[in-house]
C-alpha cells in the first residue's frame, strides 16, 4: 500500500492509512516518536509511521504489501506469515503432497489440489480456461 488520500479498511476491518490531521501530531505506537509527516498507518487503535508497522516475523513493512494486517498471540503479522503459522494445511488430492496454508489451490468439492496438480479428468487438460473452452457448450450463431 502507497501512502495515499484517505483511508482504507482492513480485514478484519483494520484501518491502515490516514491524513494525519491538522493540529497535534500523532505518537508512534512502534518508536514513540511524533508523527511528523503527512501521511500515518493506522492500526489497533494506535498510529505508526510507515517504516514502523512491520511483521512481527519477516519484518516486511505491512504498509507496503498491502492493506491488511493479522494479530495473534500478541504478534502483528503480514498474510503469508499469519497463514504460515496459524493456517490450516492439508494434502493434495492429486499428489497427496503437502499444501501449505499460504499458497494458492484449486478446489473441486470437498478436494483440494496444487495448481499444477489440478487436471481434467476427462481429458487431463490442465489449464482452467482450456477446459472451459473444452468442455462448455456452445450456443449456434
Amino acid at each position: 500500500m502507497v501512502a495515499s488520500h484517505g483511508e482504507l479498511q482492513a480485514s478484519p476491518g483494520v484501518p491502515m492509512l490516514s491524513v494525519q490531521p491538522k493540529g497535534k501530531q500523532k505518537g508512534c505506537a512502534g518508536c514513540n516518536r511524533k508523527i511528523k509527516d503527512r501521511y500515518l498507518l493506522k492500526a489497533l487503535d494506535k498510529y505508526w509511521h510507515e517504516d514502523c508497522l512491520k511483521c512481527a516475523c519477516c519484518d516486511c513493512r505491512l504498509g507496503e504489501v498491502g492493506s491488511t494486517l493479522y494479530t495473534k498471540a500478541n504478534l502483528i503479522l503480514c498474510r503469508r506469515d499469519y497463514l504460515r503459522l496459524f493456517g490450516t494445511t492439508g494434502n493434495c488430492a492429486a499428489c497427496s503432497k503437502l499444501i501449505p496454508a499460504f499458497e494458492m489451490v484449486m478446489r473441486a468439492r470437498d478436494n483440494v489440489y496444487h495448481l499444477d496438480c489440478f487436471a481434467c479428468q476427462l481429458c487431463n487438460q490442465r489449464s482452467v480456461l482450456d477446459w472451459q473452452t473444452q468442455h462448455t457448450p456452445q450456443m449456434p450463431v
